[in-house]
């Protein structure tokens, strides 16, 4: 489904269903150098389900149009707007790695609009280090290649994954540079610049008035588990759950059990 915002064809994808907001709403939110695809899995099942999906492609990402916006703050008013595009008034959040500071930043700007809160891959800070910023901004491929590594917990993908044949690091890789190609030269940088600078993770953890839960992956070294112990002590209604042989790619090396919880959850078991 494409919807305009700020001028610009911007892209959601929907589950396989035709969007209804009458129904409850979930807003999916990927990480830097991804788009809507990261969520193929679970947005059909809720599609699938009794929810309505929007999974965005973020400006400049994927199908959408637009330049990349340059901080978290930007991107979280961008997803208030496509809520005021698509006529909804209220919607459950679920967002990863960089999705997660913008679901929480909306969270608290607009508390009334958020039902539920998902944060998979959290951090706060999400600081990035000066030496990956640089290789962002002047090795780009190089960047992918540290990342994709650094975001799965194996080499191989496990005997019982859902997908035979399926090549969860040559999947990722293969979509951060679609990203790339789509959005153009310096989209990491300009991401994990924005997930750098953001200082509100922690105020707008207090700030909020939603039931929440963190997804985190046991041996994630992007958003290790210390790195989210601070926001989950913020919030007394949170739920966190800790993903056994799970880096930071969650939805890739353990789709079912990302499923399984973010569905208890959104249904209140």
């Amino acid at each position: 489904m494409f919807l305009t915002i700020d001028g610009f064809e911007s892209y959601c994808y929907t589950g396989g269903k035709s969007f209804d907001a009458t129904l409850p709403v979930m807003v999916f939110i990927h990480g830097a150098q991804n788009d809507h695809s990261v969520w193929i899995l679970q947005t059909r099942y809720f599609a699938h389900h009794g929810f309505a999906v929007l999974a965005v492609d973020l400006p400049g990402h994927g199908r959408s149009k637009g330049e990349p916006l340059h901080s978290v703050q930007a991107m979280a008013e961008w997803i208030l707007r496509l809520l005021d595009a698509a006529g909804v008034q209220q919607a459950s959040l679920v967002g990863h790695s960089m999705g997660s500071l913008i679901a929480l930043e909306v969270a608290a700007t607009a508390p009334a609009r958020v039902a539920r809160l998902a944060l998979l891959g959290a951090a706060s800070p999400m600081k990035v280090s000066d030496l990956l910023l640089n290789v962002t901004l002047n090795d780009e491929q190089s960047a992918i290649d540290m990342v994709n590594s650094w975001s799965h917990s194996s080499i191989a993908q496990k005997p019982s994954f859902p997908g035979p044949g399926f090549y969860a690091r040559g999947g990722a890789r293969r979509l951060m540079q679609h990203i790339t190609r789509k959005g153009g030269k310096n989209m990491y940088h300009v991401n994990f610049s924005a997930c750098n600078a953001y200082a509100n993770a922690e105020a707008a953890a207090k700030s909020l008035q939603c039931p929440v839960l963190f997804l985190i992956g046991q041996r994630d070294l992007m958003t290790p588990p210390r790195a989210v112990a601070t926001l989950i002590k913020l919030i007394p209604q949170a739920r966190s759950v800790l993903l056994a042989q799970c880096g930071h790619a969650m939805m890739e090396e353990q789709p079912d059990a990302v499923l399984d919880n973010l569905y208890s959850f959104m249904t209140g078991q």
